[in-house]
């Protein structure tokens, strides 16, 4: 399904595996839990990515929308 808006195309991904890329250059890697209008997310099973390599397991992550550069489906 085609979305026309970005909080579709969110809606779509949820339940599913993204990549946030943050404003730090680390990248989140994890299941879409859940977003608002701020894009603030909740990532599930999350691994941190720092330069491609993983630096961590997180668990459960609340992202700050302002933080984000990118979402984008794994």
């Amino acid at each position: 399904m085609e979305s026309d808006r970005p909080l579709d195309a969110l809606n779509n991904a949820r339940g599913k595996k993204v990549m946030v890329e943050l404003k730090n250059g680390k990248q989140l890697i994890g299941k879409l839990k859940a977003f608002d209008i701020h894009i603030n997310v909740v990532l599930e099973d999350v691994e941190e990515r720092v330069d491609g390599q993983i630096k961590r397991k997180i668990g459960t992550a609340f992202v700050r929308g302002d933080t984000i550069i990118l979402i984008t489906p794994e």
